[in-house]
């Protein structure tokens, strides 16, 4: 069974998005661009969600058809590979975290536009802790649990949002709940790694953030992701 994967722009430049094919598969929520591959003889299928061009933001990404492409295509594990800033100064950059929850309190889409469904939200724990032994295996500096809160971008975070949410999560992102909720709408197996990349705004007093800064320490990371990332589609897929 192929293993899904969901990355944004720190997986382009890698092993892993060399030697792909790339699709587009039209589903009734719109088009998702897919990239297929065989890496150690295990069939992936990746999605970069900022798009082919890699020019996509996050509150344009169309998160409903990347997530029913992968349900129609019959692949029911997927990894969300995400960048995050911080809300801990013992949560350092150049870190990995495998959340184990996350916060959104703004609206998520969903499949049930229609009808008068709940479903409990959840990562995939037996996924979750696979990427953890994952990581272990590199002895690269890792934080086992945290709580992943989601705010709405393109912006960044006001200092006064950071002093707010920092006493709920430990990370914050623009990505990973939307994810998160939507496969398992679709009854589809979903966990998370995030690099940390940046304290988030306020978190260091006399640090400015800059988003240049942020995609620069992200390119720093690439070269464990990518080794992480690879060992587990070999077990995984």
């Amino acid at each position: 069974m192929s293993l899904g994967i969901i990355g944004g722009t720190s997986l382009f430049n890698t092993k892993l998005l060399e030697d792909v094919e790339e699709r587009e598969v039209d589903t009734k929520y719109g088009t998702a661009y897919l990239l297929f591959a065989t890496k150690q003889a295990h069939e992936v299928v990746f999605i970069p969600r900022h798009g082919k061009e890699e020019n996509i933001p996050p509150h344009r990404i169309n998160h409903k058809a990347n997530i029913m492409a992968f349900k129609e295509l019959k692949v029911e594990k997927i990894v969300g590979v995400t960048s995050v800033g911080s809300l801990k100064r013992d949560i350092k950059p150049r870190s990995f975290i495998v959340p184990h929850d996350y916060m959104c309190l703004c609206s998520i889409p969903t499949f049930y536009d229609d009808e008068l469904v709940h479903v409990t939200p959840g990562l995939d724990e037996d996924l979750r802790n696979t990427i953890i032994k994952v990581v272990k295996v590199f002895g690269l500096n890792l934080v086992e649990k945290g709580v992943y809160f989601q705010t709405v971008g393109p912006r960044l975070e006001t200092k006064a949002e950071i002093e707010l949410i920092k006493n709920y999560a430990d990370v914050v992102g623009m990505d990973m709940a939307v994810e998160a909720t939507l496969t398992k709408e679709l009854g589809l197996r979903y966990a998370n790694i995030s690099t940390v990349d940046n304290y988030a705004h306020g978190i260091i007093e006399e640090e400015v953030l800059d988003y240049k800064e942020i995609v620069k320490t992200a390119s720093k990371s690439r070269e464990d992701l990518e080794k992480v990332l690879m060992k587990l589609i070999e077990i995984v897929a």
